[in-house]
């Protein structure tokens, strides 16, 4: 898969970027619906980065970094939508004010940046359970950014900071959801990436 190390660094740097732009305007907006999709498309960035150094190692130390990633994409997902869950719990106890027009404008941009990176990893998923994995995630994501273009424009019409909240509780469950289905589904080849030569099965004994 060496011919596929520029479009997943194109993909880790691009999904960056959102996470940058996420996170420093979800912070400023005090939006958690926002703040819950960089979180997000951070996990993503983790793992971006360990699958393009996989390519560049050599076999021993790739296989490591295919499991770390692996890791990271999945359990260290859950577990972060976990927390933020209870964040998001907490909001909804303790309505604090949101920058509704924030969410709108950022999340629609990162909906476009999260396809930006969708579309780079659609060629190299095809071949590599571990890239399957994070590209499954960032097509999601595509749609996950627009739950807080949703919270703000419900903040925005009601007045009601208790939305951004309820969105990014409802954005951690289907989060925890899809990455458990697809981590059961893809188990044997995302558990034990040693059996994978550039995400094909070995030939012989496992």
């Amino acid at each position: 898969m060496a011919h596929f190390r520029r479009p997943l660094a194109a993909a880790a740097t691009l999904n960056g970027a959102i996470f940058v732009v996420e996170a420093v305007a979800g912070y400023g907006a005090n939006s958690l619906s926002l703040m819950m999709d960089a979180v997000h498309n951070l996990s993503d960035q983790a793992a971006l980065v360990l699958l393009y150094l996989a390519l560049v190692l050599r076999s021993g130390v790739s296989r490591t970094l295919l499991r770390s990633a692996n890791l990271f994409n999945s359990v260290g997902l859950v577990a972060v939508s976990a927390l933020l869950l209870w964040q998001a719990a907490e909001h909804v106890l303790t309505p604090t004010p949101v920058a509704g027009a924030v969410p709108v404008i950022v999340g629609l941009a990162a909906a476009a940046g999260n396809w930006g990176v969708a579309r780079l990893l659609r060629e190299p998923a095809q071949v590599s359970a571990a890239v399957r994995l994070a590209y499954l995630h960032n097509l999601g994501d595509m749609w996950v950014s627009l739950a807080p273009v949703a919270a703000g424009m419900l903040v925005a019409a009601t007045g009601y900071f208790v939305f951004d909240a309820l969105v990014a509780g409802a954005v951690a469950l289907w989060i925890m959801g899809t990455t458990l289905r697809e981590v059961r589904a893809s188990r044997n080849e995302l558990i034990w990436p040693q059996r994978l030569d550039c995400g094909h099965l070995h030939s012989g004994r496992l």
